[in-house]
């Protein structure tokens, strides 16, 4: 095992393995099961301990996933298991729990809409992927259609909060473009590559947990049944998933479907937690199915040369036999 990525898994924007609507399914099933996680906090969580969730959400699905494929990164690859674990889990939910707690309302989601215009350009100058009008018009409509589901007209500007929103986004976007541009190493299967950031992830924000929130006293069973269902559904198998979207997709194909995640709590909000869903709302939820169907790839025609080559003539005054040889 070495630091070079397999080939499966590197960066550019073709479609690696089965048809790309129904990789892009499967990949969604991620953001889909991240958009419960409101729904899960509020009602199965202790309160006020968004640094606790993030940890014990990453660093026990790292550790759950480690011994099972025993595979741990090499020297050349240390290094970059901790900075994709940090952009894409740790830091990212660190500061995505300061900008929810810091801003009013859907802000936070909003500014977190200009993660697939950040991709785009990152894919454009890392990997070489081109970006096409249709891709422009995709980041226009996901962002309007994030504003249409979320705002409601009460943002109070907060500096911190912005700013935290703004990196957040930027994080998620950077871990996207280099997961998809470093790829696997050789040798290393997806549930390890899974669990090396998930480890990573979870080491990072475990620091914050103990000095700035500290354990919490007690523990009931319905915070363990929440804290289950973050580790198994919400780690483990979601980054599994997300993951091998990343691989198999183009980057900002993948960024797109982050913006299911606000289109579920929306809907499970509404039908568990008797929140109103307007006009609007609905509105904004078909536009941003819109955007993230234009930002899919759609399968290609078969290449000419990949098609059968025709018989080769047979000479002259010689004929083949049932078994395809002369006689």
């Amino acid at each position: 095992m070495n630091g070079r990525s397999s080939p499966g898994a590197e960066g550019g924007a073709g479609v690696k393995g089965g048809h790309p609507l129904l990789t892009a399914g499967v990949t969604a099933l991620a953001p889909a099961i991240w958009g419960s996680t409101y729904l899960v906090t509020t009602e199965f969580l202790p309160p006020d301990r968004p640094l606790l969730a993030t940890t014990v959400r990453a660093l026990p699905a790292g550790l759950i996933l480690l011994p099972f494929t025993r595979v741990l990164p090499t020297r050349s690859w240390l290094w970059r298991a901790l900075v994709l674990g940090t952009l894409n889990i740790g830091a990212f939910n660190f500061l995505l729990f300061v900008a929810a707690y810091r801003l009013p309302g859907g802000v936070a989601a909003m500014i977190m809409a200009v993660q697939p215009m950040i991709v785009l350009i990152l894919a454009a100058l890392l990997i070489g992927d081109r970006i096409r009008p249709v891709h422009a018009a995709a980041c226009a409509l996901g962002a309007g259609g994030v504003v249409l589901l979320v705002f409601k007209g009460t943002a109070a500007p907060d500096f911190v909060g912005v700013a935290a929103a703004l990196a957040a986004a930027a994080s998620m976007a950077v871990g996207i473009t280099l997961t998809k541009l470093w790829g696997r190493p050789h040798g290393v299967g997806l549930l390890p590559f899974t669990g090396w950031q998930l480890t990573a992830g979870g080491l990072v924000s475990l620091p914050f947990t103990l000095f700035i929130e500290g354990l919490p006293s007690s523990v009931t069973g319905t915070n363990i049944i929440g804290f289950g269902y973050l580790i198994s559904l919400g780690a483990v198998l979601s980054y599994v998933l997300w993951f091998r979207g990343i691989e198999r997709l183009p980057a900002l194909a993948v960024a797109f479907l982050a913006l299911v995640s606000p289109v579920v709590a929306t809907l499970l909000g509404y039908l568990f937690l008797h929140q109103t869903l307007s006009t609007p709302q609905l509105l904004g939820i078909l536009v941003i199915l819109t955007a993230v169907l234009l930002a899919q790839p759609r399968p290609g025609r078969p290449s000419p040369t990949t098609a059968p080559a025709p018989n080769p003539p047979v000479r002259p005054g010689r004929q083949e036999g049932r078994n395809g040889r002369p006689r």
